[in-house]
């Protein structure tokens, strides 16, 4: 069985649990582990706070999700506004007792790959990531 989740969703605080919800929901349907589930709701809610906080052109994000029994792969796509010469993802590390920017560490550390890149022919950024379903 494959699933294809699209949303768009206003670029506020209440939009992450929506995403990490309705996903989870698809991968539980799937008989996906709680495990390797959460994984994926840290991943994800991650990558919407990244553009929440700071994807300032546009008022809405959209995330794509494609579950198809073996992996899970998440699109997290934004409208750009990161603010003049700043990246969406700061590639440093921070320091330990930071309260932000470990965003990119999170998410290395709960999926098999993560892809940054810029959006074709528009402004924005997408995250990408992949997490296996079965062990």
């Amino acid at each position: 069985m494959k699933v294809v989740i699209e949303m768009t969703l206003p670029r506020d605080a209440g939009s992450a649990p929506l995403a990490r919800h309705t996903i989870d929901a698809s991968l539980r349907g799937l008989g996906v582990e709680p495990g390797v589930r959460a994984d994926i709701a840290l991943a994800l809610g991650e990558a919407c706070a990244n553009v929440i906080q700071h994807a300032r052109a546009s008022h809405e994000y959209e995330v794509r999700a494609l579950m198809d029994g073996l992996r899970c792969v998440v699109d997290v796509i934004d409208g750009g506004g990161h603010g003049k010469g700043a990246q969406p993802w700061d590639e440093a590390q921070a320091p330990p007792h930071a309260e932000s920017g470990r965003g990119l560490q999170l998410i290395r550390a709960c999926t098999e790959q993560l892809d940054i890149s810029d959006r074709m022919h528009r402004d924005g950024a997408v995250v990408h990531f992949e997490k296996s379903l079965v062990g």
